[in-house]
């Protein structure tokens, strides 16, 4: 791909700029204004300082964290693991990050908290400077700072953070022609969020094209390596080996699919379980703002011609929004569309990049602000409030 196609991305205001002449794709994005990885750094720390701030204000950390989301069910069974005890244990989340969590603690005495919350934050740090490399500054730092969810699980714990650390990882070790890296990568993405294995798919149709029959079968290799050393356990102790995906079975599901017809479930959901308008309104802003990147994505040039230059990203992007959008689960489909959409928001930015604001006083303001609202969000708005009220600890 020539440096020159992605240029048209930047504002037509900015096309004095020389044109980088590394041959990079990602190189064509940079301009003389491209935050540095420092600054990127700084932000990121500047959001979690701020999110954490708010959230002592109201409540104890330790308390937000064992309290937030999955975080004590990966906490149980970061523990089972570490004992090899599972006894109450419900074979619900995926294994990916406990393991991890799991062998953090076993190596450095730590609580199963503080495993969670490292795994979490430098993970999520790693993410964005990955995706810094992948594409730029603004890209990497408008990701790091517009998803509430993202920063709730970067500061209060999630599988998230970790996920995304692998399969940027992944995509920058393609770019390397790093191919068993980027198997061994996407593997492992793949055991901590199940949709990762359209990246390891994509790794192996791009390497039957290229003929690189070497490598197609080492990254096969490695992938059924990483998937039966997963399923070993699960199959001795539950006597399933794919106890964690036969556990997303949902009565919910309509026709018994996980996935269905477009829209169908986020429209359901709205309808049966009523929400506050501002999440409602919070929601539907992150579902037409995908959707508006989603026609850029087809009517561009540019990205299609980035596409071509990227198929395993293609490959991993084009089924992550068709599951999107059809999860068949009415109760979390529209609720949760924000979480799910994290793995693709930098491909949303790249699509919008002609219209994303360059300004840093924009994205300091928005990284501030949003990490403050992200932690009252996580909270709750009504007992943030309550608990700084009464003083609650």
């Amino acid at each position: 791909m020539k440096p020159e196609l992605l240029v048209s991305l930047e504002p037509r205001t900015r096309q004095t700029t020389p044109r980088p002449s590394a041959s990079s794709p990602a190189s064509s994005l940079r301009d003389t204004h491209d935050p540095s990885p420092t600054e990127v750094l700084s932000l990121v720390i500047v959001s979690f300082l701020v999110f954490a701030t708010v959230v002592a204000l109201a409540r104890n950390y330790a308390a937000a964290v064992d309290n937030f989301g999955d975080s004590s069910a990966y906490m149980a069974l970061a523990s089972a693991i570490r004992h090899w005890n599972f006894q109450g244990i419900v074979a619900k989340q995926f294994w990916g990050l406990p393991y991890a969590m799991s062998a953090f603690s076993k190596l450095t005495g730590a609580s199963d908290r503080f495993a969670l919350l490292v795994l979490s934050l430098i993970p999520s740090l790693l993410a964005v400077f990955f995706a810094r490399r992948l594409w730029n500054g603004w890209i990497a730092g408008y990701f790091a700072v517009l998803n509430f969810d993202w920063l709730q699980r970067s500061c209060l714990g999630g599988s998230e953070p970790l996920f995304m650390c692998l399969l940027l990882g992944a995509f920058l070790s393609v770019r390397r022609s790093r191919w068993r890296l980027a198997a061994f990568l996407a593997s492992l993405a793949t055991v901590v969020r199940p949709l990762g294995v359209f990246a390891l798919v994509g790794i192996g149709i791009v390497l039957l094209c290229k003929k690189d029959l070497r490598n197609f079968f080492a990254a096969t290799a490695i992938g059924l390596a990483v998937g039966l050393l997963y399923a070993l356990p699960l199959a001795a102790q539950f006597g399933d080996a794919f106890a964690t995906v036969h556990s997303y079975h949902s009565a919910e599901w309509q026709g018994g699919w996980l996935f269905g017809f477009p829209f169908y479930a986020i429209i359901k959901g709205t309808i049966l379980y009523p929400a506050p308008w501002t999440n409602l309104a919070l929601s539907f802003g992150w579902i037409f703002f995908v959707l508006i990147a989603i026609a850029l994505m087809i009517g561009s040039r540019d990205f299609r011609a980035y596409c071509r230059s990227h198929p395993v990203e293609l490959i991993f992007l084009a089924p992550y929004l068709w599951c999107l959008f059809t999860y068949n689960y009415p109760y979390w489909a529209r609720g949760n569309f924000a979480r799910f959409a994290i793995p693709i928001l930098p491909f949303v930015l790249l699509a919008l990049y002609c219209w994303i604001p360059k300004r840093r006083i924009l994205l300091w303001t928005v990284a501030v602000s949003s990490a403050a609202l992200a932690a009252i969000s996580a909270l709750g708005v009504v007992n943030f409030l309550q608990m700084l009220r009464h003083g609650v600890r």
